[in-house]
């Protein structure tokens, strides 16, 4: 390791590997210095002279107040490899430092051969989850943020099984100066390389990881499909998947940066449309699990019926009782239908007691069944039919009660003229 003084600020450097081999430039993700590619260095130095440097803000690389952004993040990291002499170097960056790459890959395009964008975004929104971080790092100090960090980053059972390597890893965010990474996290707040990225013409792959909380795979799969061409790969792991799954890691970005074909590419993005927006990051809380769907009301509800479900009593027999229950009764059931039955059973023991009763009974019952009105009409079409037989044998001049007894008092009264003569 050495410290590169650029402009009055020095930097902390590490170079490894061959000398005759391609340059391969390392970035860190925010929280981190240059140890964070140990796992990887043996794989790299095989093929690649290998420079790893602490990022603005971390390790013993300037960590002031700020402000930063990637843009300036982007030029410290041109200022070392001019400083070195390297015209032209592949690169991989996690997190923030695929963040970096991004820029890089859009400004300083002549500077890059080959890119690798491992577990990044190119947006992260959400401003107060940056502008909180920044602030408990100034006020509570980095010890305050290990096992929140620690959460994001590794999946709870790659955490158990490897404590000695989440001390290590503990102490590294621990380390961080507060102040640096602060203003790192203002910088990647204001951070938007959507539009930038459909600007880049250079091969790229990129990584992410099957459970990770901070940059989602979306996020990724949103990078890979702006930029033409680009590869994508899936690792089965959390945020830092350099560390929690190294094996595939490095053998992905080896081959990769060695010209052979890896992972897949996705569908590209449409020509001049809007770049998907990235799902802020989430704090260390699990996603919540999807409520279970709701029955449907109209599946459950039963068949609407105008009648009501219990029976009727069927109401006292009176006159007016069957217009009253034909009104009342729904169409479908008709319970009118059912009542006459029970009317029609009584009409035969009505017609036996009738019967047997006498005539004056009978004719008390029908008196009393048939309103007067309704009698009425039958007495004078009686008398209205004994006018009509009197006038036709008026019209024969018929001899009736009256013109006999007039006869017979006629006769009696010459009889006596008769007698009384003699």
């Amino acid at each position: 390791m050495a410290h590169i003084r650029i402009g009055d600020e020095h930097f902390n450097v590490a170079v490894d590997g061959p000398r005759e081999a391609p340059v391969l430039m390392l970035s860190n993700s925010l929280g981190t210095d240059l140890r964070m590619w140990d796992p990887q260095m043996p794989e790299f130095t095989k093929h690649f002279r290998v420079i790893r440097y602490d990022s603005r803000g971390h390790g013993a690389s300037p960590a002031d107040e700020g402000p930063y952004s990637i843009e300036k993040l982007g030029k410290d990291a041109v200022a070392i490899l001019d400083k070195l002499g390297v015209d032209k170097a592949h690169w991989v960056g996690l997190s923030k430092g695929g963040m970096v790459g991004q820029w890089l890959l859009a400004n300083a395009p002549s500077r890059v051969n080959r890119a690798v964008l491992a577990n990044t975004s190119a947006f992260m929104g959400a401003p107060d989850i940056w502008n909180s971080r920044a602030a408990g790092a100034r006020e509570q100090g980095m010890l305050a943020l290990v096992n929140g960090t620690l959460d994001r980053w590794f999946t709870p059972a790659f955490r158990k099984k490897n404590p000695e390597l989440m001390a290590r890893i503990g102490d590294m965010i621990a380390n961080t100066p507060a102040h640096g990474y602060a203003a790192c996290c203002l910088a990647i707040r204001d951070m938007d390389l959507r539009d930038s990225n459909r600007s880049i013409r250079k091969p790229v792959l990129v990584i992410v990881g099957k459970h990770d909380p901070a940059t989602v795979p979306s996020a990724g799969h949103q990078i890979a499909s702006s930029i033409p061409g680009a590869r994508i790969v899936t690792l089965n792991a959390a945020h830092l998947s350099n560390i929690e799954d190294p094996e595939g890691f490095a053998s992905a970005v080896a081959a990769f940066l060695t010209g052979k074909a890896v992972g897949e590419t996705p569908e590209a993005a449409p020509a001049g449309s809007e770049p998907a927006p990235v799902p802020a990051p989430k704090p260390q809380a699990p996603p919540k699990p999807k409520a279970p769907p709701k029955p449907k009301a109209t599946a459950a509800a039963p068949t609407p019926v105008a009648a009501p479900v219990k029976p009727v009593p069927a109401p006292t027999p009176v006159a007016a009782a069957p217009k009253t229950a034909a009104k009342s009764a729904p169409a479908k059931k008709a319970p009118a239908k059912k009542a006459a039955p029970k009317k029609a059973a009584k009409k035969p023991a009505a017609k036996k007691q009738a019967k047997k009763a006498s005539k004056k009974t009978a004719t008390k019952k029908s008196a009393a069944r048939k309103p007067a009105k309704k009698a009425a009409p039958k007495k004078t079409a009686k008398k209205a039919a004994a006018k009509k037989t009197v006038a036709k044998k008026g019209a024969g001049k018929p001899v009736t009660k009256k013109t006999a007894n007039k006869k017979t008092a006629a006769k009696k009264a010459s009889a006596k003229k008769k007698k009384k003569s003699r």
